[in-house]
């Protein structure tokens, strides 16, 4: 069995065999207020529930379906947002990068910089986002075997950086539809990095309303379960107050009230199979 590195993460460490993490928030920055009350929400659950955290929201979705949907706050505004957060509510921070002239600005504010899955092949953007110093998390590419996962790993080693994270969210099936192979969790961790399933991305129905995307999220607690049996290091979830009325990914969100039964069973589960005999 491949050892896979342990990372430190602000006061806590994911991989190798510790606790399953939680990477959770909304896809968005909205608003100042709603993604403070939702970071706080989140704080206050997984401290109930031992449950090292890390709070992740967009400044800008740069890859929306429409020209007409809601991208963000923007880059200034939404790295301040995201800097208070973090000092206020001692939380780290994980937010995407989009291109090699944000990488140095975000880094200086976040904890965990995070390649988008449409991106992950862009070399320059993963090279500098390794040259940051700072945890990479490169979300696989839908049309991506895991296999060529460790191709892209390789870019951000190339820099120095072996603090790596390698994110689990669904491949093409067919138009409009992802489906999760849960072999690839295995094959990912076979490279020595710390694996995420993205639960929320893998429900996801791409362009299925045809300007904007759709989403099952009735499923995403069962693909959570089944991905921490096989075995993960943390579960990357979207939530919200009020799903159907987020900016963003309405239709694959959970609604921020209901997680705790959710990650109650994925720690049991983690904690039996990391349990040692």
């Amino acid at each position: 069995m491949v050892k896979v590195k342990e990372i430190k993460i602000d006061n806590f460490i994911l991989g190798g065999n510790r606790p399953v993490g939680l990477i959770a928030g909304p896809c968005v920055i909205e608003s100042e207020k709603l993604t403070f009350e939702i970071a706080k929400k989140i704080r206050e659950i997984t401290q109930e529930l031992d449950i090292p955290f890390i709070f992740k929201s967009s400044y800008d979705k740069a890859n929306r379906s429409s020209i007409k949907s809601f991208r963000g706050v923007g880059l200034k505004k939404g790295l301040a947002i995201l800097g208070k957060i973090k000092k206020e509510l001692r939380i780290p921070i994980l937010a995407d990068v989009h291109q090699v002239s944000e990488v140095a600005l975000v880094a200086k504010v976040v904890d965990v910089l995070q390649i988008p899955a449409f991106l992950c092949r862009q070399t320059d953007l993963v090279v500098a986002a390794g040259r940051s110093g700072k945890p990479v998390n490169i979300k696989k590419g839908q049309f991506l075997s895991p296999y060529e996962m460790k191709n892209i790993a390789e870019k951000v080693e190339s820099t120095g950086n072996k603090q790596i994270f390698l994110t689990e969210r669904g491949s093409c099936f067919g138009y409009n539809n992802l489906v999760v192979d849960f072999r690839s969790l295995p094959i990912l961790r076979s490279f020595g990095y710390p694996v995420i399933f993205d639960a929320t991305h893998s429900v996801q129905l791409p362009g299925k309303k045809g300007s904007s995307s759709g989403g099952e999220s009735k499923f995403v607690a069962y693909l959570s379960y089944a991905a921490t049996a096989v075995g993960i290091d943390a579960l990357f979830l979207e939530v919200h107050f009020e799903p159907k009325k987020a900016l963003s990914d309405a239709a694959s969100m959970l609604n921020l009230n209901e997680i705790v039964p959710l990650l109650k069973r994925v720690k049991k589960i983690d904690t039996l199979l990391k349990r040692k005999t």
